[in-house]
């Protein structure tokens, strides 16, 4: 209550994307103080998925740690997995500023960051010197998840190259790999949601992994949007299957604006980009159901979108979700957000968000 009055009185006059550099480097510095503490509150469920141990069920959504920055301070906050990206082939800037938005009456964020990253190479860098150091202490972080996306000044024809580049880079510091198509705040990148371009693009992948790894085999899961059709959905999931991915990931931001409080001049003036927050709700859990009715337990299904409450994250589980992520909720709710989550996911008591 104390942050939610913070949030809306104070940091909902600043801007959000300094906000959130600024609340991404308060997290890394209290992270060797807050660990123990939250950890023991974390303490959720654990659950085997893809051949992996996943300390509880809650995970950090792509999006909020870009650059693979500060994978184990948000662990530390009660996250069992979480999934940096989206990294693209070549490092971007992004779209031009401003481009992140809160919609604070419906609990929402729109963003059109269009993948600004450091880029495949330096991010592989950057895990490679954290995977060195926890092995010298003796550590293991949390369960680690790579996003990666298609660089925007790379054309379509050769998106596939750009994929395999990241995930021959990026595979061997990842638990877990996904391709990232759904995004709409780059041109074009939803149009490899079509089975006919996806089916060779993820086939590539995976032969990039699986080359790349030699001594254990990656998951691949794909990300979808949840503005697909329910035929394409469909569609999805019989390719994901075909092809030998281990899940996906349902869904990504929406670019409907439809039944929103936030006044419509409003939503006109902050423009294009990708919704995400308490309007996908609905629509993420729509998608969630289709994709189990078709998979049943073939694949390892991710629900995301709109969760802010326990009884969000259980209704996505007895939807079909194995496991469940965050990130508006979390920008909203504050660094108790996650711990509340886990813990009442993991014990089975009615905790509010």
């Amino acid at each position: 209550m104390t942050y939610r009055l913070i949030f809306d009185r104070l940091l909902t006059r600043t801007d959000p994307e300094r906000a959130h550099h600024r609340a991404f480097r308060a997290i890394r510095a209290a992270a060797p103080a807050t660990r123990p503490v939250l950890r023991r509150r974390a303490d959720g469920e654990p659950v085997e998925a893809m051949g992996l141990r996943f300390p509880n069920r809650l995970g950090l959504a792509a999006g909020f740690d870009k650059n693979a920055v500060g994978i184990d301070a948000l662990a530390a906050l009660g996250f069992g997995h979480v999934e940096v990206g989206t990294v693209t082939g070549e490092a971007q800037p992004g779209n031009p500023t401003p481009r992140l938005f809160r919609l604070p009456a419906d609990r929402a964020v729109v963003n059109r960051m269009g993948f600004n990253n450091d880029g495949a190479e330096l991010v592989a860098r950057r895990l490679g010197a954290r995977a060195e150091a926890l092995a010298r202490r003796g550590r293991s972080g949390p369960v680690l998840g790579v996003n990666i996306g298609k660089t925007k000044v790379v054309p379509e024809e050769e998106a596939v190259r750009d994929y395999e580049k990241s995930a021959g880079l990026l595979a061997p510091y990842a638990d877990y790999l996904v391709v990232n198509v759904s995004s709409p705040n780059t041109p074009g990148l939803r149009d490899l949601q079509a089975v006919e371009k996806l089916e060779p693009l993820l086939t590539a992948v995976r032969r990039r992994a699986d080359a790349t790894v030699t001594e254990h085999r990656v998951p691949l899961l794909v990300k979808i949007a949840p503005d697909l059709s329910d035929e394409d959905v469909l569609a999805v999931a019989d390719l994901a299957r075909a092809v030998g991915l281990d899940g996906i990931i349902a869904t990504n931001t929406t670019i409907s604006r439809a039944g929103l409080a936030t006044p419509v001049a409003e939503v006109e003036r902050i423009g294009a980009g990708g919704l995400s927050g308490a309007p996908v709700r609905e629509r993420a859990l729509e998608v969630l159901r289709l994709l189990a009715g078709r998979v049943g337990d073939d694949l390892t299904l991710v629900g995301v979108g709109g969760i802010t409450t326990v009884e969000d994250a259980r209704a996505r589980i007895e939807a079909g979700a194995t496991l469940v992520q965050g990130y508006t909720a979390f920008v909203y709710e504050g660094p108790l957000w996650p711990s509340r989550i886990a813990r009442g996911l993991g014990t089975g008591v009615r905790v509010g968000a």
